[in-house]
């Protein structure tokens, strides 16, 4: 395995973060042209996103108990995460998940790996939950925030920081933990795609949608993050992956038509400040 340098890995989680947020675009097309609801998509976003990643790094086998605990935790955040929606509404869920992915990151970095966040770290975690908040509150204040969606919400921040943390705990192949994440994953989702429907309906568009998001937002992403924990650390991963937040923002403008409030530009310029600042300053 090639030794991923400090400021590489960055770089690395900066793109991943920028290509996960074009999948919340990716899969809401998909509920409209391809007939799947929020399982199924997950579901063939995992398994196209493990044979891609498998052909591109030629990943034949997979070792360890590493990628069973991974692949559930993947299985857990994504579905927790999409029933944070259903209930409390994106805004809510988005913001509660994101929010708490780091701060729990950050005290499990603490406690179980010995990391600290150092000055800068800690002023760049502040600054990228302030652009969160910033970003969401318009569309959050007209959400129901229900407290079983913030609980959902939680318990997907929780899955995210675990598999963050494990990642960089047991840093071994990186190509084969994502492959092996995703194949588990996929079958932790299978029953519950079954019965809701896991066929979609074929058309260029759904075809075309569900090889970018596997390629993608999956493969791609997914495979630079895992090369980036080898180098940086889990708590500083985390802050930077908040990035995507501000590219899926963006993605809403330019292909929804949606509007973004003076303040939630403001929001986005202090997320892309502390990833920025992280960037330029990672230290591992």
């Amino acid at each position: 395995m090639t030794h991923v340098s400090v400021r590489r890995g960055a770089v690395y989680v900066s793109v991943a973060a920028a290509a996960w947020g074009t999948g919340g675009a990716a899969g809401s097309l998909l509920f409209q042209t391809g007939g799947l609801n929020a399982v199924g998509v997950s579901f063939w976003r995992y398994l196209l996103g493990a044979v891609f990643l498998a052909l591109v790094t030629r990943v034949t086998r997979v070792r360890g108990p590493l990628v069973l605990v991974v692949g559930a935790g993947m299985a857990v955040y994504q579905t927790a995460y999409f029933g944070a929606i259903a209930l409390s509404g994106v805004a809510v869920a988005t913001v509660v998940t994101m929010g708490a992915t780091p701060v729990f990151t950050a005290l499990g970095g603490r406690v179980l790996l010995g990391e600290r966040l150092g000055r800068a770290g800690s002023l760049a975690l502040v600054g990228a939950l302030t652009g969160l908040v910033l970003l969401t509150a318009p569309a959050a204040q007209k959400a129901t925030g229900q407290l079983g969606g913030i609980g959902l919400a939680l318990l997907a921040a929780a899955g995210y920081a675990g598999v963050t943390l494990l990642s960089r705990r047991f840093r071994g192949d990186p190509a084969g933990t994502a492959v092996g994440g995703f194949v588990v994953a996929a079958a932790c989702l299978l029953p519950f795609a079954l019965v809701d429907g896991l066929v979609p309906r074929f058309s260029a568009m759904s075809a075309g949608l569900l090889i970018y998001l596997g390629a993608v937002p999956t493969a791609l992403a997914y495979g630079l993050f895992f090369r980036a924990l080898t180098a940086l650390r889990a708590t500083t991963v985390s802050i930077i992956s908040l990035g995507e937040a501000v590219g899926a923002a963006v993605l809403g403008v330019v292909v929804f038509g949606e509007r973004l409030s003076a303040l939630a530009w403001v929001g986005c310029a202090c997320l892309l400040a502390a990833v920025a600042v992280l960037t330029a300053r990672a230290d591992g």
